[in-house]
């Protein structure tokens, strides 16, 4: 069997064990021998044969569809790292594209994150990717909005952003509570090219990172305070609710709640402002700048990928 297909095959497989009926909406049923789905349940909720399937988790040289390795890869609720290496694996070209937040979660969870508001709410992966968010979240963090899906990593932001510039008052306190629980959920996926990455990433481009992540320190999620500094209204005091999801396995669903008056009011001076600052008061740009400046640098891209000579 080609080393890609036999990569294919142990992926699949280790994907599906980590799916429990529950997590797709079925019950358990008796005897269940097999940790996670069964192939035939994957097939069924996939809407392809189960002979079919089982030959694509067996390597078998088979073709797939992207309309069917799609399918195959919401089933095991893959995000899109996980999905690049699913089409990688199996010789299908990967373009990325911009996906709305229902998308990725769900009209059902989409709607009880945009019913939360005023309060600020997201959904984590276990990674800390933002999955989804409501306009107050986006208020507080604009920076969601318009950076690529890709790049809406929390610990990526937190830990390599000048110390200035970061919004975190109590991080002492609460990143190395962030990253114990990112090694916790990192234990079920040791030696995962998608996982494997971002930690080395991260351990590459802030000391700080690879130090707390050298301690071996675990933690899991639970309620608490935290402090944000804005740069246009100042100190915010937010209590974290972190909640499980029904049907999203490793997914967490924050609530902030405001900690005292003070920070209810700033977070209503801020939503009303038009064009909030991002940043330290030295580093610090406005929101239609960056956005601006993001857009110049985008289509620069665009014109010299017209023309590759362009950039010389």
């Amino acid at each position: 069997m080609p080393p890609r297909r036999t990569e294919l095959a142990a992926f699949l497989r280790s994907r599906r064990a980590r799916i429990t009926p529950a997590d797709v909406g079925m019950p358990p049923g008796l005897r269940r021998r097999t940790p996670g789905l069964r192939r035939e349940e994957v097939a069924q909720l996939a809407g392809v044969g189960v002979t079919w399937y089982t030959w694509l988790e067996q390597g078998r040289p088979i073709n797939a569809s992207v309309q069917v390795l799609d399918a195959v890869g919401r089933v095991l609720q893959f995000d899109v790292t996980e999905r690049e290496h699913l089409y990688r694996l199996a010789g299908v070209p990967f373009v990325r594209q911009d996906v709305s937040d229902a998308e990725v979660v769900g009209d059902e969870v989409q709607g009880i994150l945009d019913a939360l508001d005023p309060l600020p709410a997201v959904v984590y992966s276990a990674r800390y990717d933002v999955q989804a968010s409501n306009a107050a979240y986006r208020d507080i963090w604009p920076a969601t909005s318009f950076i690529p899906r890709s790049e809406r990593n929390v610990l990526l932001k937190l830990f390599t952003v000048p110390e200035c510039c970061s919004t975190m008052v109590n991080s002492e306190e609460e990143l190395p509570r962030m990253v114990g629980q990112l090694r916790a959920s990192y234990g079920r996926h040791v030696g995962e090219p998608a996982w494997e990455s971002f930690i080395a990433r991260l351990i590459h481009e802030s000391p700080e990172f690879a130090q707390m992540w050298a301690r071996g320190d675990v933690a899991s999620p639970g309620s608490r305070l935290k402090l944000f500094r804005h740069a246009s209204v100042g100190l915010l005091s937010l209590t974290l609710v972190s909640l499980a999801i029904d049907g999203m396995a490793e997914h967490r669903m924050i609530v902030y709640t405001p900690g005292d008056e003070e920070s209810r009011a700033q977070i209503e001076r801020l939503r009303a402002l038009e064009d909030p600052m991002i940043g330290c008061p030295v580093h610090g740009r406005r929101v239609s700048q960056i956005v601006a400046d993001r857009a110049a640098g985008a289509a620069r891209e665009a014109w010299e990928q017209e023309d590759p000579a362009r950039s010389r």
